[in-house]
């Protein structure tokens, strides 16, 4: 199962984890870990490479995480806002294969 983490701080995304394979299908032929990576991916590098926002990620294992530095950017919120969008409307239609969380800090 693929876990999206969010979390927020004063109404905000500012950092989010990803960790996990969907197991929907074999490696390889999995579009639930293909759509997932592919978002997850484009996110990190919009905020990193197009909005130029300061963000500390993290590749390890079978785990992305981004966390926005301060002064935080809200062009890089707007982004995770998306990116959290996209894995909830994913999640309803593969419930059993992932799960997204948000938690306010």
């Amino acid at each position: 199962m693929i876990l999206a983490k969010f979390q927020k701080r004063q109404g905000s995304l500012y950092a989010f984890s990803v960790s996990g394979h969907a197991g929907y299908a074999e490696a390889g032929g999995d579009i639930v870990c293909a759509s997932v990576s592919s978002a997850v991916q484009l996110t990190a590098n919009a905020v990193t490479e197009i909005v130029k926002a300061r963000a500390k990620v993290q590749a390890e294992g079978d785990t992305v995480s981004l966390t926005l530095c301060e002064p935080i950017n809200h062009e890089a919120v707007h982004l995770l806002d998306a990116l959290r969008l996209h894995l909830q409307l994913l999640m309803e239609d593969y419930q059993d294969y992932m799960k997204v969380t948000v938690s306010e800090v």
